[in-house]
């Protein structure tokens, strides 16, 4: 038995928690694919067989509402929201406040981020700089790749100071070689509700319910508060 999940980036330190207990108990495997929520719904419209889909909750009731996942399956996960990471090792930055965001945002001599069109924290991330017009400014030092968790990971690799990186917190804390700094001031900041529900052409619709029901359980809420979920 095969189990396939699509996941946004925000939600993977979650699912490959359960993943062993779950594999263990149904003698199966779970096939689980992490990336930009815009483009783990583009797989499921395009017709990738998927039984288990964890996106924000606005794009589930969308999905819900089109008939692609069954109604009254959801269960939400909890509250994340966007932070600032810098590569471990290297001096904190400034996000106390909109100010210190715009200087230490200014400062960078790169800046790494999610898809800025994909993702949820991408297009919050592209609407922050418009408002500190920094977005023509920063225009060479954006460096955008396919999920957050990417983006940490190259910004792992980097060299030199000033290197910044924004995207989900949960994201930033699973990164190895990266360290949060803090998540941005309130007056910029992103709080995402991330959703798993069944998919209405799940293989094994019973497994797929299960599964949902352990993602957003009581049982699981100290293994998403680590993740950095809010519950």
């Amino acid at each position: 038995m095969k189990l396939n999940l699509f996941s946004g980036g925000a939600a993977k330190a979650v699912v490959t928690g359960l993943q062993a207990e779950f594999e263990q108990r149904h003698g199966g495997t779970l096939a689980a694919s992490f990336g930009a929520v815009g483009t783990m719904r583009d797989k499921l419209l395009a017709g990738e067989p998927c039984d288990v889909i964890i996106l924000s909750d606005a794009l589930i009731k969308e999905l819900e509402k089109q008939g692609h996942v069954v109604a009254g399956s959801a269960r939400p996960l909890g509250r994340v929201e966007t932070g600032v990471a810098v590569r471990t090792g290297t001096p904190p930055v400034g996000v106390a406040d909109g100010a210190a965001l715009k200087g230490t945002l200014a400062a960078a001599r790169g800046l790494y981020v999610p898809h800025l069109k994909q993702s949820t924290a991408g297009q919050h991330i592209a609407d922050v700089l418009r408002r500190l017009g920094l977005d023509q400014v920063l225009a060479d030092r954006i460096h955008e790749y396919p999920n957050g968790a990417v983006a940490m990971g190259e910004l792992a690799k980097t060299t030199g100071d000033n290197m910044v990186g924004c995207t989900q917190v949960t994201e930033i804390l699973y990164t190895p070689g990266v360290t949060l700094v803090g998540e941005l001031p309130k007056e910029y900041g992103l709080s995402t509700v991330y959703t798993a529900a069944c998919c209405s052409k799940a293989g094994d619709p019973a497994r797929a319910r299960e599964f949902v029901e352990a993602l957003g359980g009581g049982d699981t809420l100290a293994l998403r508060k680590q993740a950095g979920f809010v519950v």
